[in-house]
């Protein structure tokens, strides 16, 4: 199979559109083209349907003649192998992390509470459930460390 029956991915199609939207502001198409084309760049499947979408356009690259690069995947962060010392801190400044925002929002109830002269529903409680999953995390990860 060539190149142009390889399917486009969206990187290509707004790097297309990105520079159709170029030529617009430089004026050299006009609303009408600008919109023809776009819709034609965002409904493209393969390389093929986004060729000629440039070809008349002075700077820019066509897709058929531009360099393909490989495509490398995200690892996932859990796939990455981490330090002992990166991963007791990692869990710490999580667990601070959700803490700072539990007392925030804890600050918040009260201030309310206060200024109406009566306590309010405490719905910090809520936010405190990340807070305790986080600490339980980092503790049983420091337990591991220790061992």
């Amino acid at each position: 199979m060539g190149r142009e029956g390889m399917r486009a991915g969206d990187s290509d199609r707004q790097r297309v559109a990105d520079q159709l939207k170029s030529a617009l502001d430089e004026g050299r198409l006009d609303l009408n083209e600008y919109d023809e084309r776009v819709q034609r760049a965002y409904g493209a499947r393969t390389y093929a349907d986004l060729d000629g979408l440039l070809d008349d356009l002075p700077g820019t690259v066509p897709p058929r003649q531009s360099q393909m690069q490989p495509h490398i995947p995200a690892q996932h962060p859990a796939a990455v192998p981490v330090g002992k010392a990166e991963r007791g801190h990692s869990g710490r400044h999580t667990f601070q992390s959700a803490l700072t925002a539990f007392l925030i929002c804890t600050l918040i109830w009260a201030v309310t509470s206060f200024t109406s002269g009566h306590a309010q529903y405490f719905w910090p409680a809520w936010v405190l459930i990340p807070v305790i999953i986080t600490g339980v995390g980092a503790f049983t990860e420091r337990g591991r460390r220790g061992r």
